[in-house]
C-alpha cells in the first residue's frame, strides 16, 4: 500500500471520530461545548505529534539509543526507521570488514601503493610504499609527495604527467618501477615495484652465460689450435704430437666437468627433480671422499678423517657431491705441504660436516660471493687444478634442499673452515641404508 495512505487514512479517521464526537456534544450541550471539545481533540492530536517529533529528534541526535515506541501512524514510521537503521548498521559493519580486508591485503602486497589527492597530498600508503619511498604514514599524511620524494626524475615525471609510461628510478639503494594511475576525479594512485632482486637475477643470468661461454671457449681454443697444427703439419714430431694429444684430453675433460656441473645445478634447481630421501652411510661416503681427495692431492697434502656422529637421511648422491666439492676446494686452495681435516660430528644444533684446511684463506670482501657461479677467490690457482667455479654453487643448492646451512670461517694466509650444519631432524631413524653410494657430478 502507498505509504501516504498508511499515514493519512488513520489520521483522517481519528480526526473524523473527533469531529463526530464534537457533533454529538453540539446536539446535546450546544455549540460552545462542541467547539471546546473539538479544540481539545485538535490540541491533543497536535501534542502527540509534537511529542513523537521531539522523541524522533532526540533519537536522531544519538542513533545508538533505542527507538521510541509509537502510536498510530508513528508505529509504522518508527518501524521503518528501525529497519533502515538496522540495515545501515549491517552495511556499515560489512563495509568496515571489507575495508579491514582491503587494508590487510594492501599491507601484505610486495608492491607499494600510495593514494594521493589531485594536488599530490598524501592520504594513505602501505608499508611497502613506506620502505620504497621513505615515507611514514604517521608523520607524512597530508604532505605533498613531491616534497617527500625529492628526486629530479620523479618530479619531472609528475610535472610532465606522462603516466602511461612507467618510470624506472634508482632510489634508496633500490631499483624502483614507478607509475601513477589517476582514478575518480580527485584521487591518484602511486604504485611502486621493487625490481632490485629481478635486476640482480638478470645480472646473474647474464654473468652466468658470459662466464660459461668464456670457460668453454678456453679449452675449445686449445683443442682447435692443436687440431689445426696437426692438420697443417702431418709429419709433426711424435713427441710433440703426443704432448698435444695429452693437452687436448685434459681440456676435453675440463669441458666435460664443466658441463656435468652445469647439468647438476640445473637438476638441483628444478622442481621436477624432488629430493629422494634415504639413509646415507656417512662412513662409507666420507671414506670415498677422502680417497678422492688424496688422489687429487697426489701426496702434496695431509688429509685426515674423523667420524663421531650417526648416519643421516637425505639424498646420498647430492650429499656426496656437496662433501666432495668442499674437499676438492680445500685441496685446490691449500699450498703443498698443507693439512686438511675432515670431521663428521654432533653439535647442539644437529650433525655437522666440517672441512678445515691450512690454505690461502678468504678475504672478508669475498665471503658474500663465494657461492656465486664461476666466482673464484684465486682464479689462477683454480684453473691450474681444473676447477670449474661451480662447486660452492652446487653445495649451496644441495644444502637448501636438505634444510642445512653453510658456515664459513677464514683468515687470509692461515686457512679456512667450511661447516655444513644439518638440522637435528636430519638424523636417520629406522631408514634402511642405501645400497649404492652414487657419484653425482
Amino acid at each position: 500500500m502507498n505509504p501516504l495512505l498508511l499515514f493519512w487514512v488513520p489520521a483522517a479517521l481519528r480526526l473524523a471520530l473527533g469531529l463526530a464526537g464534537a457533533g454529538l456534544i453540539w446536539a446535546f450541550f450546544g455549540p460552545r461545548w462542541a467547539v471546546l471539545a473539538a479544540l481539545a481533540v485538535l490540541v491533543l492530536m497536535l501534542g502527540l505529534q509534537l511529542h513523537y517529533l521531539y522523541r524522533l529528534s532526540r533519537w536522531m541526535e544519538d542513533p545508538t539509543r533505542r527507538l521510541p515506541d509509537g502510536w498510530g501512524a508513528w508505529t509504522d514510521i518508527f518501524a521503518r526507521l528501525y529497519k533502515l537503521h538496522r540495515d545501515n548498521s549491517r552495511n556499515r559493519e560489512e563495509l568496515a570488514e571489507w575495508l579491514a580486508r582491503f587494508r590487510q591485503a594492501m599491507h601484505l602486497l610486495p608492491d607499494g601503493v600510495t593514494i594521493m589527492d589531485d594536488v599530490l597530498f598524501l592520504e594513505w600508503c602501505n608499508p611497502a610504499a613506506e620502505r620504497h619511498l621513505g615515507l611514514s604514514m604517521a608523520r607524512d599524511r597530508g604532505m605533498r609527495v613531491t616534497n617527500l620524494v625529492r628526486h629530479p626524475d620523479f618530479i619531472d615525471y609528475v610535472i610532465l604527467g606522462r603516466y602511461d609510461t612507467p618510470l624506472t628510478l634508482a632510489l634508496r639503494e633500490r631499483k624502483l618501477i614507478i607509475q601513477i594511475i589517476p582514478f575518480e576525479n580527485r584521487r591518484q594512485i602511486l604504485v611502486t615495484h621493487d625490481a632490485t632482486e629481478s635486476e640482480r637475477i638478470e645480472r646473474m643470468r647474464r654473468d652466468f652465460i658470459a662466464n660459461a661461454s668464456h670457460e668453454l671457449r678456453t679449452p675449445l681454443t686449445v683443442i682447435n689450435g692443436f687440431l689445426e697444427i696437426a692438420d697443417a703439419q702431418p709429419h709433426l714430431d711424435p713427441q710433440i704430437r703426443q704432448n698435444h694429444v695429452r693437452l687436448m684430453v685434459e681440456q676435453g675433460r675440463r669441458m666435460q666437468n664443466l658441463v656435468n656441473d652445469m647439468l647438476t645445478l640445473t637438476r638441483l634447481e628444478s622442481i621436477d627433480h624432488p629430493l629422494r630421501q634415504e639413509r646415507v652411510d656417512i662412513g662409507a661416503q666420507l671414506r670415498e671422499v677422502l680417497r678422492e681427495g688424496n688422489a687429487l692431492s697426489a701426496g702434496r697434502h695431509t688429509l685426515t678423517l674423523q667420524i663421531d656422529a650417526p648416519d643421516i637421511a637425505g639424498s646420498a648422491d647430492e650429499l656426496r657431491s656437496a662433501f666432495g666439492n668442499l674437499v676438492s676446494n680445500a685441496v685446490r686452495y691449500t699450498p703443498d705441504g698443507g693439512r686438511i681435516a675432515l670431521h663428521w660430528r654432533m653439535s647442539d644444533a644437529g650433525p655437522q660436516f666440517a672441512v678445515q684446511d691450512t690454505g690461502i684463506g678468504i678475504r672478508a670482501e669475498d665471503m658474500p660471493r663465494l657461492t656465486e657461479r664461476f666466482y673464484r677467490v684465486d682464479k689462477s690457482r683454480s684453473r691450474e687444478t681444473q676447477g670449474t667455479g661451480l662447486g660452492l654453487a652446487i653445495v649451496k643448492h644441495v644444502l637448501l634442499r636438505h634444510h642445512a646451512r653453510l658456515d664459513i670461517q677464514s683468515e687470509p694466509g692461515r686457512g679456512s673452515t667450511f661447516t655444513i650444519q644439518f638440522p637435528a631432524g636430519a638424523l636417520a631413524a629406522d631408514m634402511p641404508t642405501t645400497e649404492k653410494q652414487g657419484s653425482m657430478p
